[in-house]
């Protein structure tokens, strides 16, 4: 098997993706859109808060890097950098 994404979760989501990418650590917000608010599902006339789990993790996961060639010292740093969040 390989992963594909490692996802974390932060209420202060934003604050710690400007940090990581500040630390020279890339990040991706895989999907900042809610499911059933994509416009696939625009006419079944949903409101963001019809899911309100989906909406809270649209809000709050971030996936960091997570492939077979991150050495030792690029996992340190992406673990320190996320511990010594002032988050």
């Amino acid at each position: 098997p390989v992963w594909h994404q490692y996802v974390v979760r932060s209420t202060e989501r934003d604050a710690l993706n400007q940090r990581l990418r500040a630390a020279g650590i890339d990040t991706l917000i895989h999907y900042p859109i809610p499911p059933h608010m994509q416009e696939a599902y625009a006419g079944l006339g949903m409101a963001m808060d019809d899911f309100p789990l989906a909406r809270q993790m649209a809000d709050e996961v971030l996936s960091i890097p997570i492939y077979p060639e991150l050495s030792t010292e690029q996992i340190d740093h992406v673990i320190n950098t996320i511990a010594n969040a002032p988050i």
